[in-house]
């Protein structure tokens, strides 16, 4: 099996207006780290039809991710990000795409949080970290197959 490099999976982010809005602006320019933030909130059960053993159900996942980087104050997607900072609610609203190396994209409505542009450092480039999590399962485009 192939290994790939994380830098080949790709974010997008885009201005949400509806549910037609896409995700057009690539979040890649300074980003050095990308965390898989995700969450899964789980409950245990144990039956009388089993042995007693607890089994797990996942209840939701929540699939989230920490952009770590520099900030670029001309890059338009770290841009529409940092614009966001004092806005609260509907405001933090954006599209968001991931293109995994294998070609499947996911995209949907998500929030953007945890925005920091400034400190750090006298000697550091200022910083450029935000949290996005998408606010409901995204649609999935799985690429076709090729023989």
């Amino acid at each position: 099996m192939a290994r790939k490099k994380n830098a080949l999976t790709e974010y997008w982010v885009g201005v949400y207006e509806d549910e037609n809005s896409t995700a057009d602006l690539r979040l890649a320019k300074w980003i050095s780290s990308v965390t898989d933030d995700g969450e899964e909130e789980t409950e245990e059960y144990a039956f009388y039809d089993g042995d007693g053993t607890k089994e797990t159900d996942v209840i939701s996942v929540k699939k989230a991710y920490t952009f770590e980087g520099m900030h670029d104050i001309e890059d338009p997607a770290q841009k529409l990000i940092a614009d966001l900072e004092l806005e609260t609610g509907e405001a933090r609203k954006i599209m968001f795409k991931q293109v995994r190396t294998d070609g499947t994209e996911f995209e949907g409505r998500a929030t953007v949080s945890e925005i920091k542009t400034t400190g750090g450092e006298a000697s550091d480039y200022a910083p450029f970290n935000c949290r996005i999590s998408w606010d409901a399962k995204p649609t999935i485009t799985v690429p076709p197959v090729t023989p």
